[in-house]
């Protein structure tokens, strides 16, 4: 009788030890571990090369798009007062991300503490949404300039525009601080290798072993008012524009209003259509293959690209940046 009472104490304390154990495995991860371009060792060198390029040219064409734009006066206008936030947002977009990559490559120690994760999270999608809320501000200026062009300056005063902006900034750090505070309320499983570069909302959330269906409820209602607003703000407003340029006579007048949207509607194309590959889709189907791909395109090639967009296709900004590097007297008008 004594040998079955010690042996169900014994089963008994075995099933508590099991059961602290696998608490533990859940609770005391201290970093994670990417997996974003481990198959490919003998290509690292290669992608070290390409990203710090990349990750400079973002850095200086968003930084000139910035002084050229402060230092001209002629550039002090709505509309390149919202092309300077874009431009800086993408700056420390890129910090956010890049340099970690970057310090993986060389070290070969891909791992982030779990202290450091959650901060890297918070700050891309808090930068993602800001993104996301200025392309409709941006959209809505020239709704504004082309389609109401009497009452331009009345519509984009100065306090318009700094309000527009204020609450851009406060919607987006608000929904990605609750989605971040959600996130840190999960326990995560004994395997703690995400298959990406940086800490992505989606990967995070496949290693999570709590209940994540009042986080997913949230990550879609996050993404309606995100997302799916500033979207249809965008195309409602140029769904305007080009009613409006329909009816101007001239072609020369059409190409005008034309060369002027085109550089936002590149952007905006170029952010939502990455963006689309990744977060538009339930989490159960995510790929991590696409989705790493996807993500390299819009935390790197579309920061890169940006400056060039907005400087390449408007006369004014190209004269500001040869003022500004000291060729004015090269740049014919």
């Amino acid at each position: 009788m004594v040998d079955k009472e010690t042996s169900a104490d014994s089963s008994i304390w075995s099933s508590q030890h099991t059961y602290q154990k696998e608490i533990r495995n859940q609770t005391s991860i201290s970093d994670f571990v990417f997996l974003g371009f481990s198959e490919h060792p003998q290509q690292q060198p290669l992608l070290f090369g390409i990203f710090l390029g990349m990750y400079l040219v973002t850095l200086v064409g968003n930084l000139l798009i910035i002084l050229a734009i402060g230092s001209d006066p002629h550039l002090h206008t709505p509309m390149y007062f919202f092309v300077i936030n874009p431009s800086f947002i993408d700056t420390c977009f890129s910090c956010t991300i890049v340099p970690k990559v970057l310090v993986n490559f060389q070290t070969q120690h891909r791992a982030i503490s779990y202290t450091g994760c959650l901060p890297q999270m918070y700050f891309f999608m808090a930068l993602t949404l800001l993104d996301d809320f200025l392309l409709a501000v941006m959209a809505y200026d020239s709704y504004v300039a082309i389609c109401l062009p009497l009452h331009y300056t009345t519509i984009m005063c100065p306090q318009h525009c700094l309000l527009l902006v204020a609450t851009s900034w406060f919607c987006s750090h608000l929904l990605a601080f609750s989605l971040t505070l959600l996130m840190s309320q999960f326990s995560f499983c004994a395997s703690h290798s995400i298959p990406h570069f940086f800490c992505d909302l989606l990967p995070l959330l496949k290693l999570a072993c709590s209940d994540t269906h009042l986080f997913q409820s949230m990550m879609l209602a996050n993404a309606a008012v995100s997302g799916v607003v500033p979207l249809t703000c965008v195309l409602i407003s140029y769904a305007h524009i080009i009613h409006t340029i329909l009816r101007v006579p001239s072609v020369g007048g059409k190409h005008k209003v034309f060369s002027t949207c085109g550089s936002h509607l590149t952007v905006v194309t170029l952010f939502y259509g990455t963006l689309f590959l990744v977060y538009f889709q339930p989490s159960s189907s995510y790929s991590a293959d696409i989705g790493t791909v996807a993500s390299v395109l819009y935390t790197m090639v579309t920061p890169m690209l940006n400056p060039f967009i907005y400087s390449l296709r408007n006369r004014d900004m190209k004269g500001a940046l040869w003022r500004l590097l000291g060729w004015g007297r090269y740049f014919t008008p």
